[in-house]
């Protein structure tokens, strides 16, 4: 009977029979299935190769966050207003450290971290971070406690001659900028802080800060062995985005102002080299004819 319920054929008084026997089969195809040692070791594989592999996972993104950070990019965050209105106190940009390895320095226009170069900054105590503000400072994510940094706008490089007299405007090599694009509403080029000229070292650079009535800058430290000016080698990088708060986040192109021509220090003086090299034909070829007329006299 088993084997005629199982072909088909309709027996009423096998189908209790029949029903049952098929019943019991479904239940212990499904109990079998979900009970099988090898699904759940399979499982337990799986689960315990996770928990191994995650101690590595964590190594590699560590080590990724430092490369990033000391090679790439870091987290600055601004701690004054000594920038507005590009920046304000609160904000976190995003420092470029890559190009400064490649022999790149800084150009005018650009908004730079540098370290404190020594007394421009107040020895003032900072509260001790606790753990978690000191790993994600190691790993880049937040700005160390115990690193002195500033940021400022580059207004001259080495080479160049810059220059505020009282009310401005302020100039490099001779050339005015104009920086009512970036400066805070309502200061003055100088702030009433006139100086120069001043011939930048090579090497060196001449920073101001975008609210010049709340900025102590180069125009303030003239008196220091720099003279005001910043060694490239304290320069961390570029500041290349704000990026923190979101409804903030910007860009921090170079103003045009600094892309005008005749700004390089070696324009500003092609003219007049120009005007040497025009004449210098002109007076041999005078000379000349003066000996050919005394000769023949």
């Amino acid at each position: 009977m088993a084997v005629g319920a199982r072909s088909g054929h309709d027996e009423p008084e096998d189908r209790p029979e029949s029903a049952g026997s098929h019943g019991e089969t479904s239940a212990d195809r499904t109990e079998s299935d979900g009970d099988s040692p090898d699904s759940g070791g399979t499982a337990q594989k799986k689960q315990r190769s996770f928990w191994k592999e995650l101690p590595l996972l964590i190594g590699i993104a560590l080590i990724l966050a430092l490369l990033i950070k000391t090679f790439l990019v870091q987290a600055f965050s601004i701690p004054s207003d000594s920038m507005q209105d590009t920046l304000q106190r609160g904000d976190r940009v995003l420092v470029d450290k890559l190009t400064p390895w490649f022999g790149s320095e800084p150009e005018r226009g650009e908004v730079v971290v540098f370290h404190d170069p020594g007394g421009w900054l107040e020895d003032t105590a900072t509260p001790e971070p606790n753990v978690v503000q000191k790993f994600l400072s190691f790993i880049g994510l937040m700005p160390s406690a115990e690193e002195k940094d500033l940021i400022k706008r580059v207004i001259a490089i080495g080479g160049d001659t810059v220059e505020c007299k009282k009310n401005g405007p302020v100039t490099v090599n001779g050339k005015a900028l104009d920086e009512k694009s970036f400066i805070f509403p309502g200061d003055t080029p100088c702030n009433d802080e006139p100086f120069g000229p001043i011939n930048v070292p090579e090497g060196r650079i001449w920073v101001m800060g975008d609210h010049r009535s709340n900025s102590l800058d180069s125009r303030y430290h003239q008196e220091l062995p720099g003279q005001g000016t910043v060694s490239t080698d304290e320069v961390v990088g570029r500041a290349v985005v704000v990026a923190w708060p979101i409804n903030r986040w910007a860009t921090l192109p170079v103003p045009s102002t600094f892309d005008q021509p005749g700004l390089n220090a070696a324009a500003a003086m092609a003219p007049g080299a120009l005007g040497v090299a025009g004449a210098l034909p002109l007076v041999l070829w005078r000379r000349r004819r003066l000996t050919s007329g005394r000769t023949a006299g």
